[in-house]
């Protein structure tokens, strides 16, 4: 009972004392804390260790100049010997690319015109010198580029006769740089000639007794192979030369056109009836040169590009070589490079091949020009027809001596007419009293192909006779001598 007192006297303070707390104002107490919240992060820890390298940075650097090449040494073997000297060029000069186009001989005019056309022309032209003065007339060749490499490499290592042949006689300046050449020549059976009793065939008169002769002999079918295509440009080179030695030129000393005088009918007239032996059809010199390596011809109109083809056999348009028919037939081959006419007038014939700078090429294009002429390049050019590439540079001849084993073939005195041919080589275009209009025509003339449109018309369709002939060649050439004195006047 006590308890239970006690506890309702408890409950009741209890009860008070709650009263009396809430009636009560406390006095609010400010308390700073910090309160630092730690999150658990998952990481993942990547270790890096520092290794020291050495890297090299390579620049790749992209042609800003590109110097186009056009060559006439079209053939795949010749065409790869440019490319790899190119390629050693853009080696050193890795800012430049030249890119070689092989182009056909015979349509080098026609290339030209059509680039000039579509203002495309190329920087560097390999070309035959009866085409410069042409083009050097149409103000499409850089004279003064011409000039001043041949001053580069050195005017007084260049040979007299090729500076002379690239000389505009207007302006007095080079209108190309002179870069190899060949002698063209007469080669023959003398081992046949000896057996037949003929004499070399040097003047007209053994010319034209070969020709009636030679046919049936010692398994021969023909005398000769005549140059007749008139799609081709080997006609005009070996027609020139009869021309020459029968006195017949394009212009007298008075400047006038002499296609039809009668030193020229003469010539049209001899010339074309030698088809009367000659291997039928229209015959270049790929054809030419086959009939001889074969034994079927005994006379045959080349240069001395012949000469290693006639150790080995020359090559074939679809591949692959001739096989000569006749044992050591090199060492049974005469030369006769000199021609002799009727009315005793003499003439030789050869070629200066040139590298022709354009008007508008890079600049760098007459480095290039330089290079390809310099020490081993050059070398490395005229080895791939040592007897067809005589050197125009003095430094180079001793090296070209050297560069072939077929010089063991031919005789000492035929090597050093080779070697200096270039004194006594003659052309319509090298005349010295001709000016710059008249050689400009000449050149006309054989890149329209003028003769040997009308060999072929004559001596193949018969749709000609001499008279003919001369008479057409005579009012061509007069209007292509028109057509360059009103340029002259208009310039």
């Amino acid at each position: 009972m006590k308890n239970r007192k006690l506890l309702v006297i408890v409950s009741a303070l209890l009860i008070v004392a709650m009263m009396a707390a809430g009636c009560a104002k406390p006095t609010p107490k400010v308390i700073e804390k910090k309160v630092v919240e730690t999150k658990v992060i998952e990481k993942k820890v990547v270790q890096t260790k520092v290794v020291e390298k050495k890297v090299v940075e390579t620049k790749v650097v992209r042609p800003s100049k590109i110097v186009e090449f056009w060559t006439t040494d079209n053939e795949a073997k010749r065409v790869d010997t440019y490319e790899a000297i190119a390629k050693k060029y853009m080696a050193k000069h890795p800012d430049v690319e030249i890119r070689i186009v092989p182009i056909e001989e015979a349509g080098v005019s026609q290339r030209i015109a059509t680039a000039r056309a579509a203002n495309r022309l190329p920087d560097i032209v390999r070309m035959g010198v009866e085409r410069v003065a042409a083009f050097s007339a149409d103000g499409l060749l850089d004279e003064d580029a011409a000039t001043e490499v041949i001053n580069s490499i050195g005017k007084d290592d260049f040979r007299a006769g090729p500076l002379r042949m690239v000389t505009d006689p207007s302006t007095g300046k080079y209108a190309a740089v002179p870069f190899d050449g060949w002698i063209q020549a007469i080669w023959y059976r003398a081992d046949v000639f000896k057996k037949l009793g003929l004499n070399p065939p040097v003047t007209w008169d053994d010319i034209d007794a070969a020709c009636d002769k030679l046919p049936g002999h010692e398994g021969l079918l023909y005398a000769l192979t005549l140059p007749t295509d008139p799609g081709q440009n080997y006609p005009q080179q070996v027609f020139e030369q009869f021309a020459m030695s029968n006195g017949a030129w394009p212009f007298d000393k008075d400047g006038n056109v002499t296609m039809d005088s009668p030193q020229m009918i003469e010539t049209l007239k001899f010339y074309t009836s030698l088809q009367r032996c000659a291997v039928p059809g229209p015959q270049y010199w790929r054809g030419a040169r086959e009939a001889y390596e074969l034994g079927q011809s005994g006379m045959l109109f080349y240069s001395t590009y012949i000469m290693d083809d006639l150790v080995e056999g020359s090559g074939k348009e679809g591949g692959g070589k001739v096989q000569i028919a006749v044992p050591d037939l090199a060492k049974k081959t005469g030369f006769a490079p000199k021609m002799v006419g009727r009315h005793g007038d003499s003439a030789t014939y050869g070629q200066l091949v040139t590298l022709a700078i354009m008007k508008g090429a890079d600049p760098v294009a007459k480095d290039v020009v330089k290079f390809f002429m310099t020490g081993q390049n050059y070398q490395d050019i005229l080895a791939l027809a040592p007897l067809g590439k005589v050197p125009v540079l003095k430094s180079a001849v001793d090296g070209w001596r050297k560069s072939s084993k077929y010089f063991q073939y031919y005789s000492p005195d035929t090597i050093n007419q080779i070697a200096n041919g270039y004194d006594s080589m003659q052309r319509w275009i090298f005349r010295p009293d001709y000016n710059a209009t008249e050689r400009a025509v000449i050149g006309d003339i054989e890149g329209r192909l003028l003769i040997p449109q009308v060999i072929s018309k004559i001596a193949l369709e018969k749709s000609m006779t001499p008279e003919e002939g001369a008479k057409w060649l005579q009012q061509q050439v007069e209007e292509m001598l028109k057509e360059r004195q009103k340029q002259e006047k208009s310039k």
